[in-house]
């Protein structure tokens, strides 16, 4: 599990294949939904983030990428990195995402949290498919919801929320060295990262990210419930 020992698809372009094909692949995976109590007996608080699909645009502006000299049509995930003033996690890495309200579904609350944390507006039917479940140490069940954006799409941060974002290319997700495995005292199972230029994302963004290039990406049904995630994460 150290990475892809084949080439990577070509990620050439935002284009509409891109979307049949990311979408073919979410028809085809069969979604494992967590249980409230799946965790020590916990009551579980319900969250959706958002993986969405569009161009790297003017770039990712982080160490380690390129910087395009003109927009890229590229395709790129939208990420960010929180807010060093917000009382949970704050400066971690995240897609954007929060907690859903009573009777939202995830769905809408992944839509509703792309325009409240990067003014992103979209509706109903750019949504393409579902991932796991994904429950997090700090007591939440995570439910990824996969997003087309598309060509041209534009982000404005929520200072209150959101430091900065990032337009992270799917190749990125496709290097030979993700992802990256290493073992802890905490757990029998690895905690799980995904390389971003110079940088990493841990779990439980890298687990829901490397589900993203396994399922969306080369249409593999890896799941990735059972990785761990870093003590800071837990908070």
């Amino acid at each position: 599990m150290s990475g892809l020992g084949t080439n990577p698809p070509p990620f050439l372009a935002c284009t509409a294949e891109l979307r049949h094909s990311v979408t073919e692949f979410l028809q085809d995976f069969a979604v494992q939904q967590a249980q409230h109590d799946a965790r020590e007996g916990r009551e579980l608080r319900q969250a959706a983030v958002a993986l969405t699909i569009t161009e790297v645009g003017p770039g990712a502006d982080l160490p380690g990428l390129n910087q395009p000299e003109f927009w890229s049509s590229e395709p790129a995930l939208i990420l960010t990195r929180r807010s060093s003033q917000l009382r949970n996690h704050p400066g971690q890495w995240a897609l954007p995402g929060g907690r859903m309200d009573d009777g939202e579904s995830a769905e809408r609350a992944a839509l509703r949290e792309m325009s409240e944390e990067v003014g992103v507006n979209l509706q109903e039917e750019h949504v393409l498919g579902r991932l796991d479940d994904f429950i997090t140490r700090s007591g939440y069940i995570m439910t990824p919801v996969v997003i087309w954006g598309g060509a041209g799409l534009l982000t404005t941060a929520n200072p209150e929320e959101v430091a900065s974002v990032h337009r992270i290319p799917l190749a990125q997700f496709a290097r030979q060295d993700a992802p990256m495995l290493s073992e802890t005292s905490t757990s029998d199972a690895p905690i799980l990262r995904m390389p971003v230029g110079d940088d990493h994302i841990a779990a439980p963004t890298a687990a829901i990210l490397y589900q993203f290039r396994e399922v969306c990406l080369f249409g593999r049904h890896t799941r990735v419930a059972h990785f761990e995630q870093p003590e800071f994460a837990w908070r």
